[in-house]
């Protein structure tokens, strides 16, 4: 079954490049980036099997949403709604059957009004894509529990931190330095579903 998922997320791989460029009018460019895109084929293989293998089928439509969504925010700055909103009930449906629903909705709100109070307090740092996408997060690990919400929502502000302070060290950008925060968001989650917390 894992290696079923494993070649359902490389052939979700080869389409995300595509869709990256569908949205390539966003405000960011990152050409320096164009290179990774074959590797899109084999990260997005990797993250549904060690998915499926740690936490679950379930959980697979999650991953490959995950990928896309943080394929298209470093490629664009953009989290577009088409893939955040139908990961919603897509996830809902997947996970009904385990009994997790009632806890990956409190999980997902929860984290939606933090970003939403984040996003509220500081408009010009965080984008309402962040909000929306923190709701799919809050889910994802909410169902896993709460210390894995917990772990979720945390190593996504720590990994982002992370990259502003290595871009601060070598010179590459400033304190008022934007980037996409979206892929260390999701980086978080992927850590925190794979490593079973």
């Amino acid at each position: 079954m894992v290696a079923l998922m494993a070649l359902a997320g490389l052939i979700c791989g080869r389409r995300i490049g595509a869709l990256a460029d569908a949205y390539d009018e966003g405000p960011v460019h990152y050409d320096r980036l164009s290179a990774w895109f074959p590797a899109v084929e084999v990260v997005s293989a990797a993250v549904a099997a060690l998915v499926a293998w740690r936490v679950g089928l379930p959980y697979v439509p999650f991953a490959l949403a995950g990928t896309a969504l943080a394929v298209v925010d470093w490629r664009t700055s953009l989290l577009p709604d088409a893939i955040t909103l139908p990961a919603y009930p897509i996830m809902a449906l997947a996970l009904a059957p385990t009994g997790e629903l009632p806890r990956a909705l409190a999980g997902a709100v929860a984290l939606t009004a933090v970003y939403g109070v984040l996003w509220f307090v500081r408009p010009e740092a965080m984008g309402l894509g962040d909000v929306k996408l923190a709701g799919l997060i809050g889910m994802a690990a909410g169902a896993l529990g709460w210390q894995a919400w917990i772990v979720a929502a945390f190593c996504g502000h720590l990994l982002g931190a992370l990259y502003g302070l290595a871009l601060l060290l070598t010179g590459r950008g400033n304190r008022h330095t934007q980037f996409p925060f979206g892929p260390f968001m999701l980086l978080g989650a992927f850590a925190t579903l794979c490593l079973g917390w």
